[in-house]
This record gives C-alpha cells, structure tokens and sequence, in this order.
C-alpha cells in the first residue's frame, strides 16, 4: 500500500499538481510562470516527463501552440516564447538561439553564437549542431560561413568550431605563455594591426579553458589584459569582433552584465537577447553578473528590469529568474 505521506510519493503528487493546473490554465501565462520559472532544470524535466504522461502532449509543443493563439500582446508572446526555451533542453534551446541568431532580417545575431561556442562543452556543441539540423536540415557550422554580408566574426566563429573538435580537457601553463607571447609579439609588440591568422589558430587549437589561462597568463606577464590595447580608434573589425570574444572567455560575468545592459537600454529586447541572456545564464552564474552589474551600473538588476520592460507576464517571468539566482 502506498504511503500517503511519504516524501516521493509527496512529489509525484505536487508535481502531477503543477501539471495539472499548466493544462488547465487555458493560457493563462501568470500559472505557468508562477508553476515554471524558480524549478530546476531536474524538476522541470520531472514536469515535462508527467505532463506527458498525464495529457499525451509534449509540454513544449503545448507552449508553442499557445504562443500561436496570443495576439493581445507581443509580450505575451515573449512570455510564451521564454517558457518554452526555459522548459526546452540546453541543446535545443541552444539551436533555436542559433537559428533565430542566423536568420535575423538585417545582420546575424554574432553574440548569440559567440556565446554558444564559448560557454558550451564540446559534447553540448555538438549536440546543439544536431538539433540544428534537424530543424532547418542544413549544417550549423555551414550556415555561419555562408553568412551575407561577410564579417569577421565568421573566421572567429569557425576557428571556436574547429577547436571543439579538438578539444582537450587538460590545460598547460608552458602552452598558456607561449600562446600569450605570441599574442604579444603580433598584437602591441609589432606595428600596426594584430595578425588575424595568428589569433585564428590559437583560437582555432586550444579549449576554451586553455583559452582562459592564455589571457590570464598574458595579464600576468605583460600587466594589462590582451583586450586593452585592442581598444583603439583606429581599430578593426577583426579586432572589435576579437575583443568581445576574448572578454566573453576571460570574464563572463562583467561580459554577461555588460550585455544584459545594453538588451534593456539599448532598445535590443524586441530581438529576443534578453530572453536568451537570462534563460541562459539563470542556472549558471546569475548571482555572480547581479554583483558585477550592481557595482557596475549603480543599481539592481532587478530594478532595470522593472523600469524597462513593461508590467505583465514577461517581466514577471524575467524578474523570477532574476531574483531565484
């Protein structure tokens, strides 16, 4: 017989609950939000398995027929589009982000995909290559070279990829210097701009941790950070793009508060980089970018939230991720 009161069986039935009162909703977002957005990846996937369980139907799919029948609001829509991402896999909201990055109307969302490729283990890339393709039946890395117009972020993009595929977990102090004065010596110990095949192929040979102990390994050596003498007036495209990507591997944080700034003050939410910037980084290091963007701006980040985005469900959903770090 089964124990009313004990603690599993407690669970299923809270979580047959919360499934419950999502199908019943009739959507009804602010039961969605209040139901999804504070649960773990675990307990969302928990959610997920017993709705389908309970209701035949995919818990994503039924978001995004939701979001098919809201036409009272583009932040309804937006609140749709989030807990659908927020309930998807890491993989597959990482191909949904790299498609929508792609297929922007006037120039390809490069941020989206720098911050892919940096943030994601090999084995995560991969599957996020996958999952694109079996959306839009075209090959992820293919699409960012064929990209119109052409921009330099396209060789920084593909040289990440190629350093995906050879991926080495072990990180090296001997490799760290060496690459960090070669840096040096095509970068601020020669004249004139820094030599982009010599970037592209560290880039291009070494993981993303190996990349880190590089740029902190030149800090070290030289008492600046490798970004410092890419700020310029007369700087390049290439160095601009290279900049950004360096900052996003050396700090994530003050990166990822620099551009929670700019998708709120920058007028950039209707393109969707708020939403990805917080479903993203919730379980990661949310509490880590609200300390670097208090000390940074002056305020919460809670509070820019509440001043720029409009009062309803979106705001409520961003807010819930923001505070539950």
């Amino acid at each position: 017989m089964t124990n009313k009161n004990d603690p599993k069986t407690l669970k299923t039935q809270n979580c047959e609950n919360e499934c419950k009162a999502i199908h019943e909703s009739l959507g009804r977002l602010s039961t969605m939000v209040r139901t999804l957005a504070t649960r773990t990846v675990l307990e969302r996937r928990e959610i997920k398995e017993t709705y389908k369980a309970m209701y035949g139907e995919d818990l994503p799919n039924h978001l995004h027929k939701l979001k098919l029948k809201l036409c009272d609001s583009k932040f309804s829509v937006k609140a749709c589009d989030a807990l659908y991402l927020w309930v998807c896999d890491t993989w597959e909201r990482d191909a949904c982000f790299a498609k929508d990055a792609i297929e922007q109307n006037n120039e390809a969302d490069y941020n989206a995909l720098i911050e892919m490729f940096v943030s994601r283990k090999s084995s995560h890339v991969l599957m996020i290559k996958q999952a694109y393709h079996a959306k839009v039946m075209r090959q992820l890395d293919q699409d960012i070279v064929t990209l119109e117009p052409p921009h330099p972020y396209q060789r920084i993009l593909v040289a990440l990829s190629t350093s995906h595929k050879a991926h080495h977990a072990d990180v090296s102090q001997d490799i760290a210097k060496c690459d960090a004065m070669r840096l040096y010596q095509t970068g601020e110990g020669s004249s004139g701009s820094i030599n982009e095949a010599v970037v592209l192929e560290i880039l291009s040979k070494r993981s993303v941790p190996q990349l880190k102990l590089t740029f902190s390994s030149y800090k070290r050596i030289y008492g600046h950070s490798f970004t410092k003498q890419l700020k310029k007036t007369n700087s390049t495209q290439f160095e601009d793009a290279i900049r950004n990507v360096v900052e996003c591997i050396q700090d994530p944080p003050k990166y990822y508060a620099k551009m929670l700034q700019r998708s709120m003050k920058g007028g950039e939410t209707s393109k969707g980089s708020l939403t990805r910037l917080m479903v993203n980084r919730a379980e990661i290091d949310m509490g880590d970018i609200k300390r670097v963007y208090r000390k940074k701006y002056g305020v919460e980040l809670k509070d820019t939230i509440n001043q720029t985005i409009p009062a309803g469900d979106y705001r409520d959903f961003i807010l819930a991720l923001a505070e539950n770090a």
